[in-house]
């Protein structure tokens, strides 16, 4: 017994360090979580206990886990560390630039002309407006750096600029890229023949414009000849304004030979040009082949009696035309009764403008006497201002207003109307 009391005495004390031990390991949970890497094997096989320094390894390492777990989930939520094919850099995001703003910026600098803030403030618009802004060639060549690539603009007005043949020449190297502009003006912007061979050029290869306003750039015969053939390949402009140029007898046949073989203009303005004599004659012989063209105008030009009767004889063989101004052509009565005989026989022509010519009252009297003799003939308006008639002509008229009552006829004055309200 006093052998053995030691021992068990010894076993019981190693018992209860055991426990204290093991009320030490137990979990932040409450459990005890000591299992069998807590205990290891003496040589003879006896399982011994790991001891303290065993026990305080394993909390370190829980410890270690549990920050490496929380240090993970700051790194995951850190915009630093996180990272994803989606996201674009910052040299990319700068790259995106679908209005062009930072190309014209580029282009303005290379060109050392101050950008216009206008241009940057409605680049995204369908309509662009930037009349009488003093851009010149080297101002309209940065503007239209960007247009090359910019889908919102579909109507571009650039009237008074005074972009000259290279200014004109960077907007039509640009519309032959451009798909989505349709609308254009570029009027009173002194283009010159260097210009006209641009957008002759130009017209070749577009196939979006419908509209294009290139009045007053000082465009000669040699401009009408490159012109010519562009009209002939390009059946998609609508409407073509050349008035206001200096268009002689020589652009008067080149066109003429283009309005015979284009298919796709519906109004056309030749006003304040210089077309007269065998010119007048082919550009109204062009006219009578056409069967596209609705609206000509053809006001302060030469025509005279040459040009008129020619104009008589496309009357009696289109049958498309609806609006005929002729107004401030020098043509005499002679004239005016041969293009009545192309309004007896016309059905669609609506308005005629004649006024500011000298055809008298004989002239006027012969144009309204061939509608009365045409119960066929669409004709609205007949206007013979600043032309004087006499009471014939308003008999007569009283006449077709009962043939036509929609009819309406401007004119300058009854002759003695005057005298007999003063008398």
């Amino acid at each position: 017994m006093d052998t053995l009391l030691p021992s068990v005495l010894e076993d019981g004390d190693a018992g209860s360090e055991k426990l204290q031990l093991g009320e030490r390991r137990v979990s932040r949970t409450g459990v005890d979580v000591r299992g069998p890497k807590d205990q290891r094997s003496s040589p003879d096989g006896n399982v011994l206990d790991g001891g303290e320094s065993g026990v305080e390894e394993e909390e370190e390492e829980e410890e270690e886990n549990e920050e490496e777990e929380l240090g993970g989930e700051e790194r995951v939520l850190s915009d630093e560390n996180y990272d994803t094919d989606l996201e674009l850099g910052d040299d990319e995001e700068e790259a995106c630039d679908p209005a062009g703003q930072t190309c014209y910026m580029e282009a303005c600098e290379a060109l050392q002309v101050t950008p216009v803030s206008y241009f940057l403030q409605h680049m995204q618009n369908s309509e662009l407006s930037m009349m009488h802004r003093g851009l010149g060639p080297q101002g309209t060549k940065a503007l239209a750096v960007p247009l090359v690539t910019n889908t919102s603009i579909l109507r571009l007005n650039l009237r008074d600029n005074w972009m000259e043949g290279m200014g004109g020449a960077a907007v039509a190297e640009m519309l032959k890229e451009n798909c989505y502009i349709t609308e254009v003006d570029l009027s009173n912007n002194n283009l010159g023949d260097y210009g006209a061979r641009a957008v002759a050029g130009m017209l070749k290869e577009n196939s979006s414009l419908v509209s294009l306003n290139l009045s007053g750039n000082n465009f000669t015969d040699w401009s009408a000849e490159q012109l010519g053939p562009a009209l002939i390949a390009n059946s998609k402009l609508q409407h073509l304004d050349l008035s206001r140029n200096a268009l002689g007898e020589r652009a008067g046949k080149n066109l003429g030979d283009s309005l015979s073989e284009n298919t796709g203009l519906r109004s056309l303005s030749l006003a304040w040009n210089c077309i007269r004599g065998r010119g007048a004659v082919m550009l109204a012989n062009g006219l009578g082949g056409n069967i596209f063209l609705r609206t000509v105008d053809l006001t302060f030009n030469g025509f005279g009696k040459e040009g008129a009767i020619a104009l008589g004889q496309a009357l009696k063989e289109n049958a498309i035309l609806e609006e005929l101004n002729v107004s401030s052509n020098r043509i005499p009565p002679e004239g005016a009764i041969h293009l009545a005989m192309g309004l007896k026989v016309n059905k669609t022509i609506k308005s005629l403008n004649m006024g500011r010519n000298p055809i008298q009252n004989a002239g006027c009297y012969r144009i309204l006497k061939s509608l009365q003799e045409n119960p066929d003939s669409a004709m609205e308006k007949l206007d013979f201002l600043d032309i004087t008639v006499n009471q014939d002509f308003e008999d007569l008229y009283t006449a077709v207003k009962e043939i036509f009552p929609a009819l309406v006829v401007n004119h300058g004055g009854r002759v003695g109307a005057f005298r007999k309200a003063k008398a």
